[in-house]
């Protein structure tokens, strides 16, 4: 994910953190010492509901401690997401899953798997054993706090112990049934297609999965207007493009199962050799409306030229170069065999609308979006 940074791998799964990270993490430590009798208030409140814990508060209020206290509770909030996302890819490895990398970011965590058609068998535990996992922290918070008394009695420092706990408890059982409301794609929505694949096709389930989703989206974002919260609405935006890219991905992975590359690529190729000076090559893209070309040698594949590569020079050096300066020559190429549905995957990953199609070294085609997008309105018929 663009902006995000390696900081450690857990389990062999790669670990990042997206800036937006460090934007909320002040936020939340700030809303927690600035009111920071509130947060006593909120604490003491939940629990006087089950059975009271009395804890001194005279730490927790003293000087710097209430921002210090909202900067733990924070990290831990999100070492708590970390926790959640680690089990849902833990489950999906175990069931052959490829987990590329988990991303802390703003409005929580996000764990990037290995694209496909889902399988309710796998999508069904491994949706639900993340909401799981964070009950079981909440739980295991919630004992912390009930046993501090016991260990430590009511002095200050069990105050403190038991606050931060205590917060982190509710938050994080807050966070499992949050996430178990069934808008989809969070973990509750998923719970519902897997449900609902099992009884209909899966483009099916994941439409009326991804609609369920929408309509909470436009409730949450009801509720952040009413109530001037601007994280809830960043979730409820998250909420409805996730969906509405979900809806398509499932579309196109199911409709594009069974074609390979070699059905649906474009030939003869319009290539350009390595000489050709690059005021030809505009000459051609303004001629056939194509905005890049293979670059090859005696057939043999060796580069790629699109517009983006020509921008970069300045319109007085274009004049005196030619495509061998401005190619790419780190091209990705698929071979006649190979799933459309990987072609896309690639494309979506590299952000690229052509790739060549080789057999050896050889060129023998080129599949674009648009041949993919044709292929799709005709399956849909």
């Amino acid at each position: 994910m663009d902006g995000s940074f390696r900081i450690g791998r857990l389990f062999g799964i790669p670990i990042q953190v997206h800036f937006t990270f460090f934007l909320i993490i002040p936020v939340f430590a700030w809303i927690i010492g600035t009111d920071i009798t509130y947060a006593i208030d909120f604490v003491t409140t939940t629990f006087e509901l089950a059975s009271p814990v009395p804890f001194a508060t005279s730490l927790i209020t003293a000087g710097f401690m209430p921002y210090i206290l909202g900067t733990i509770i924070s990290l831990g909030l999100f070492a708590g997401v970390l926790v959640h996302e680690l089990a849902h890819s833990l489950v999906a490895r175990r069931s052959g899953i490829r987990i590329n990398s988990i991303t802390l970011l703003i409005f929580g965590g996000v764990a990037s798997m290995e694209e496909g058609i889902s399988d309710p068998r796998v999508e069904l535990p491994m949706a639900l054993v993340g909401p799981l996992t964070s009950l079981l922290v909440g739980l295991i918070c919630t004992g912390i706090v009930y046993a501090t008394p016991a260990f430590a009695g009511n002095t200050p420092v069990a105050g403190m112990v038991i606050f931060v706990f205590g917060y982190l408890g509710i938050l994080n059982i807050v966070l499992c049934v949050f996430n178990l409301l069934p808008a989809f794609p969070m973990d509750g929505g998923r719970v519902l297609r897997a449900l609902l694949a099992q009884r209909m096709p899966l483009h099916r389930a994941t439409r009326i999965a991804a609609d369920v989703g929408k309509g909470f989206a436009v409730l949450f974002a009801i509720i952040a207007i009413v109530s001037f919260s601007p994280l809830l609405l960043v979730i409820a935006f998250f909420i409805y493009i996730g969906a509405s890219q979900e809806t398509v991905a499932v579309k196109y992975s199911v409709l594009l199962e069974d074609v390979r590359v070699g059905s649906i690529m474009s030939r003869p190729v319009i290539t350009v050799a390595p000489t050709l000076p690059v005021t030809k090559v505009i000459e051609m893209m303004y001629a056939t409306k194509h905005l890049g070309f293979p670059v090859t040698e005696h057939d043999v594949l060796v580069g790629m030229v699109t517009v983006a590569d020509v921008q970069k020079k300045s319109t007085i050096d274009r004049d005196a170069m030619q495509v061998r300066d401005v190619m790419n020559r780190d091209v990705i190429a698929v071979t006649p065999d190979t799933p459309v549905t990987d072609v896309l995957r690639i494309m979506n990953a590299k952000d690229i609308g052509r790739v060549p199609v080789v057999e050896g070294d050889r060129l023998v085609g080129i599949v674009t979006r648009t041949d993919i997008l044709k292929v799709v309105e005709l399956k849909e018929i």
